[in-house]
């Protein structure tokens, strides 16, 4: 690496960038000047550096090999602090004022890197070492082998500073999705603008144009890049189109839907106050045209992996595009046509062009370049970097030539990854020597350009004005005559030339270090399968997906079993793309705002009455209500407790799922749900129901209402909402397939309050619009109707009870839930109403013996709960027969029941375990244990709820209550569940 300077050695004339706009930026703490315009990697081989990274295996000194995404060497960290992000690749990063940035996978420093000892015991670390290296002796691995695995693991590094900037997520709707702004996805895209579709063009570069950008050669009479510039100036005046650069599709997923991350302001120091940095779209597409041209692959010769040695198209988009070049001598290894015009280029440049290098023995001539036809470069020199290359002519004999850079070009393949996201298999074809596009691409997706391998340019704006306009009949658009430039239109001359027979170390994937030699042991030892081949060598396994190395493995692999390419078969792409940040993925996900804040109806009147909200799941609920003089919170729920059973209290319980299930066969639905029996119950009632899982461990409880023959409203307990409609879901549409029954979470469609207490029916009947009787008599206990309150307004209200009093809950679309508590509060005012929180509720539940949550925790079967004789033995349902194992149904098995602390002003733990009066304290005497506490205001006593083994029987006795973390032992009576009302009257009433 050059000392500081600020003198471009390797600028050349021309290009894209702008010189009168100079960028300061730092790399490895060494200053340095690129211009606007630039990435990374560009300004760097402008100054003169070559080496830019290590590889990840043998820490083997790396420099450029592309100018695009599938750059698997220069990976860099950029930024510092919370910014810091690792493992991207120089040729996207765009270059900006100040960007500081750090080679990687090296220590101390890039020059000298002490884990480059690596590479003198490569005959020890071949394909398959981890395999075979740490299996022994066993007692290694702990101390020896793992620490070293781990140190060694992974290229960049994380920070540990908090990411200050905010990332967002999107969705995007359109026609014709076009991916890729080169020469076919521009022509689309103008063809679908002028036919009046929507379109979205995204493009991973942020410029629009594509290879036009990188070639010297015109369209028509006007520069490549001047032409998609006027293209995108056209698109851009379009209302209906939305252009989208800085952006990677990087996945094809179903129903026309397609991943993509915008870059929004990682071309700057920092983003705007309030923006985001990235942003990932969801796109929703009808069609979608994949324009995403064509990658270079290398040529498989000794040492071909040093500092100077590129792709051939890559030295030419450097020179055209950046107005750079590796080297002012370079020297061309190729066997297609394609490479010697890197070489016209260069030398129009000013580059010296030493040779070019063809395997064909029939190479045409290019005027004023040496041509070595026949000939083929069998090894390099240079350390750090390229100094000479040795070619072995065809006559046999060896030539050195000294030269900073070499570009090889292997030929091109199709850059397909998009086609085979939802498995679709790539096709060969023998013409282009190179994976093409099958035919079972995702629905709605076609392809143009080189990515279907149409390479020219004026094959590439053909196909993809073809593709866009039979999408675009699909649709029923009325397609234009296309209107295109006249461009070049060389075919395809290539001879087939993988690799350098006799190369000893031969490099294929240069990230992961995978050598010709890697892919000859893996069919030595058998795996020749090439996905076995794929994570036996570990070839592909990288941040750039295999997209340069993969088609030359095949094809040794092919040689190596005396198959063709397409009999040895490809692996296929999967999303992502390229790799996608974790903050896109979460976007505003974090913090406070991981989980999704959820408040229910009456939380803003709740916060005027000053309540104190708890998290239940991702739901905000009112906790309690505090009073002028109140302390302490027990002086709240208390309170509340004691008031809603003198007169009435209303709670907001809304959080209980709520589920939709409507059909012909909605009972019989219910019936292979539910543990007890739906199918009888009569329209207008309400049941209450228990649900099992496959092993007969009762998960859930709730009811469900009859509103019509055809219709039930179930409700849930909060904390499974999800969980019970997702299995109800999987009943319906595998168990069940047959039935008539559609179901629907309605859980935020309403607001549901809880109205409890001897004066419930009185405050209800000030609301309720008077046509709607709700006496005992027409309104009796477990009752169900859709009504209507304060004049008109549509509502639901089922005559159940939670806490053992008289009560009801009511329920109206949630637009007006704030105003019906409000209503209800004015309303109950005569009666002194209170409203409640879910401490009281708790409370009320456990006096009266309601399971909740903490009895329903995964272990407990019906018979536990004292619910047993619910599960019908007349019908089937899910749990049933296994919840009949002679296991769980023991005359000694666990009962819930009531417990009393002996000595009344004692507190019950919950939690604490429960052992006979006397005797041992460990695990085998085990007599059960306490699922849930609270003080009583009603019985002046704490009092709690827990499974003790043949409780049932067992009333009346006393049992030592000890929790040995907390030091605490008391004795306890076993009593009924049911401290208040255990006949039931007062719900009645």
């Amino acid at each position: 690496m050059s000392a500081v300077s600020t003198q471009q050695v390797n600028r050349l004339s021309g290009g894209l960038v702008d010189r009168g706009q100079p960028l300061s930026f730092r790399f490895d703490g060494q200053s340095y000047q690129g211009c606007s315009g630039d990435t990374l990697a560009s300004a760097l081989m402008a100054n003169g550096v070559r080496l830019m990274g290590r590889s990840f295996k043998y820490h083997r000194p790396r420099g450029l090999l592309s100018a695009g995404s599938e750059e698997p060497n220069a990976l860099v960290e950029l930024r510092t602090g919370g910014r810091q992000e690792p493992n991207t690749r120089a040729t996207v990063a765009e270059l900006y004022d100040g960007l500081d940035a750090r080679s990687q996978n090296r220590w101390p420093s890039l020059e000298r890197d002490m884990m480059a000892i690596n590479d003198r015991f490569a005959n020890f670390l071949t394909a398959g070492f981890y395999y075979k290296t740490f299996m022994w002796p066993k007692a290694f691995w702990e101390k020896l082998y793992e620490p070293i695995i781990r140190k060694a693991a992974g290229l960049g590094r994380l920070t540990g500073d908090a990411d200050p900037d905010a990332y967002d997520k999107g969705f995007l709707h359109c026609d014709l999705l076009v991916v890729g702004a080169g020469p076919a996805g521009l022509a689309a895209a103008l063809m679908a603008g002028r036919a009046g579709a929507r379109v979205i063009m995204a493009d991973e570069d942020f410029l629009l144009g594509g290879r036009l950008l990188s070639e010297a050669q015109p369209l028509a009479d006007i520069a490549g890049a001047d032409w998609a510039g006027q293209v995108q100036a056209e698109l851009a005046a379009m209302g209906n189109v939305r252009i989208l650069p800085r952006t990677t599709v990087f996945g094809a997923y179903d129903h026309g839907i397609y991943g993509a991350v915008e870059r929004n302001a990682d071309h700057v120091a920092a983003p705007d106050t309030g923006k985001p940095r990235q942003t990932l779209w969801r796109i929703y597409s009808k069609r979608a045209i994949i324009a995403t041209g064509a990658i270079e692959r290398p040529i498989a010769f000794e040492n071909n992996d040093r500092p100077g040695i590129m792709l051939a198209g890559a030295v030419r988009a450097f020179a055209n595009r950046w107005a750079a070049t590796p080297a002012s001598s370079v020297v061309i290894f190729a066997n297609n046509d394609d490479a010697h015009q890197t070489a016209r280029d260069l030398q129009a440049k000013g580059v010296d062009v030493l040779a070019v290098v063809d395997v064909r023995p029939d190479a045409p001539e290019i005027p004023g370049i040496e041509l070595l036809a026949g000939a083929q470069i069998v090894e390099t020199a240079g350390r750090l970097g390229l100094r000479s290359v040795t070619v072995r002519m065809a006559n046999g004999q060896t030539r050195i030539i000294p030269c900073g850079a070499l570009a090889m070009s292997g030929g091109w393949n199709p850059n397909l990854g998009l086609t085979c996201h939802q498995r679709g298999r790539p096709v060969w074809d023998g013409d282009l020597h190179a994976f093409v596009p099958g035919q079972d691409l995702p629905v709605g997706q076609h392809v143009a350009g080189a990515a279907m391998g149409a390479m020219s340019t004026d094959a590439a704006l053909r196909s993809g004005a073809e593709q866009a306009g039979e999408a675009l009949a699909d649709l029923g658009f009325t397609v234009p005559a296309p209107e295109l430039p006249k461009a070049e239109d060389a075919p395809v001359s290539l001879t087939p030339f993988w690799h350098v027979q006799g190369a000893k170390r031969a490099w294929l994937d240069f990230q992961n270090d995978v050598t010709v030699k890697d892919v000859k042991l893996a069919h030595q030892e058998n795996f020749t399968a090439v996905e076995h081949l794929k994570r036996y060598t570990t070839l592909g396994m990288a941040t750039d997906q295999g997209k340069t190395s993969n088609v030359g493995a095949l094809a040794v692999m092919a040689e190596l079993t005396g198959k063709s390419i397409p009999q040895t078969g490809t692996t296929i792409f999967r999303p992502p793309y390229t790799p996608v940040a974790m903050g896109a993925l979460a976007g505003r996900a974090v913090g406070k705002d991981f989980h999704p804040t959820r408040l229910t109806p009456s939380h803003a009147w709740a916060e005027e009455q000053g309540a104190v909200f708890v998290e239940v799941g991702n739901w905000l609920r009112a906790q309690w209500f505090p009073k002028p003089g109140e302390t302490h919170w027990r002086q709240s729920v208390d309170r509340e407790v004691q008031q809603t059973r003198r007169s009435v209290g209303i709670c907001d319980v809304t959080t209980l799922g709520k589920i939709d299930v409507q059909g012909a066969d909605a009972a019989a639905f219910l019936n292979m749900m539910y543990a007890n029996g739906f199918a009888k119950l009569p329209v207008g009632k309400v049941r209450y129901g228990l649900m099992l899982r496959e092993d007969g461990v009762a998960y859930d409880d709730g009811t469900a209402a009859r509103l019509a023959e055809d219709h039930f409203v179930v409700t849930t307990t909060t904390a499974n909402a999800v969980l019970v409609y997702r299995n109800m879901e999987f009943v319906r549409q595998c168990l069940c397939p047959d039935m008539d029954v559609q179901l629907i979470s309605t859980t935020e469609a309403w607001a549901q309050y809880a109205v409890a207490g001897p004066n419930a029916r009185k405050l209800l009947q000030k609301i309720v619009d008077p046509e709607f009787d709700i006496s005992n008599d027409a309104f009796p206990f477990m009752a169900c109707g859709e009504i209507t309150v304060c004049g008109g307004c549509r509502a639901r209200l089922f005559r159940i009870s939670f806490s053992g009093e008289l009560a009801y809950e009511i329920a109206v679309p949630t637009r007006y839930g704030d105003a019906l508590m409000r209503e209800m509060m004015a309303a109950g005012e005569a009666f002194d109403v209170t409203p409640y929180g879910t401490e009281a509720l708790g409370v009320m539940r456990i006096e009266k013996g309601h399971a909740a949550g903490n009895e329903l925790n995964g272990t407990t079967t019906a018979l536990n709960l004292g619910l047993g004789r619910m599960v019908s033995g007349k019908k089937d349902c899910i749990g049933n027969v296994l919840s009949r194992r002679e296991g769980m149904n023991t005359d000694d098995a666990l009962r819930l029941v009531g417990l009393k602390p002996v000595t009344p002003a004692q507190s019950l733990p919950a939690g604490g375990h429960l052992m006979a009066a006397s005797g041992p304290v460990d695990a085998a005497h085990d007599q059960g244990y306490v699922t849930s506490a609270a003080y009583s205001p009603t019985l002046g006593t704490a009092i709690g709820l827990g499974f003790v083994k043949g409780g049932a029987d067992r009333l009346g006795e006393q049992l030592r209550l000890v929790n040995p973390l907390e030091k605490q032992e008391m004795l306890v009576e076993i009593v009924s569940a049911h401290f208040v009302d255990p006949e039931g009257e007062k719900l009645r009433a």
